[in-house]
């Protein structure tokens, strides 16, 4: 089958094969130390981009600022992510509906947050609390897991690592909704070879990548 996301075959072919949770104490520790000094950082930095989004998502709409919403971390532990909202509905349960491109849903203060991925800029909070990483396979909703965990063979493997907030199948273009099982399909199998070559050369690729991608505004909605 060929990827619906294509990834960076070349700099993908220099990295060594490795098993994440396997991985050298000393690689988990300076991610760990990264995750916080660059999470505070950007909370230091980011702080008026993070006001300003506060106070235009109360003017907007009614609801709270910040929505949480349960997702699966390492090892299959749930947390609750934090976003800023960008919807009229604050759904967390059984059946969570994808956002698509023209949502109904989404607010006009969301679909600039959304576009801009401002709206995720509160999971730093999370990186902070030990809940996600700054770079890791995306979390999905758990009533996502669930069902696509049924579907597609190996969707565990993305939970032997921490949830981040960016990661390698984002920065491949795996980002907005996944119409078919085969857009899932194709994203899993990056997250999984995330998994294997987890490693603090490929983050800072990730990191570095990451703010291009944004600007890009490539499947965001």
């Amino acid at each position: 089958m060929q990827a619906v996301y294509p990834a960076f075959d070349g700099f993908a072919a220099a990295l060594p094969e490795r098993r994440a949770a396997g991985a050298a104490r000393p690689y988990q520790d300076t991610k760990r130390m990264l995750d916080i000094a660059l999470s505070v950082l950007a909370l230091i930095v980011l702080s008026p981009v993070l006001a300003l989004a506060t106070l235009a998502v109360a003017l907007d709409s009614p609801g709270p600022v910040l929505f949480c919403q349960r997702r699966t971390g390492l090892n299959g532990r749930p947390f609750g992510i934090f976003k800023f909202r960008t919807m009229s509905v604050l759904e967390d349960g059984d059946e969570v509906t994808q956002a698509i491109e023209g949502d109904a849903r989404v607010t006009r203060t969301g679909r600039f947050l959304r576009a801009a991925s401002i709206d995720e800029l509160p999971q730093l909070f999370n990186v902070l609390a030990g809940d996600m990483s700054l770079v890791g396979p995306r979390p999905h909703a758990i009533a996502h897991d669930e069902y696509y965990g049924a579907r597609i063979a190996g969707y565990d493997r993305r939970f032997a690592v921490k949830p981040g907030i960016t990661g390698w199948a984002q920065v491949c273009g795996a980002r907005g909704a996944t119409p078919t099982l085969e857009h899932m399909r194709a994203r899993i199998e990056l997250d999984g070879w995330y998994v294997d070559h987890a490693g603090l050369a490929l983050d800072l690729a990730i990191l570095a990548r990451t703010p291009l991608e944004v600007l890009r505004h490539r499947n965001a909605v």
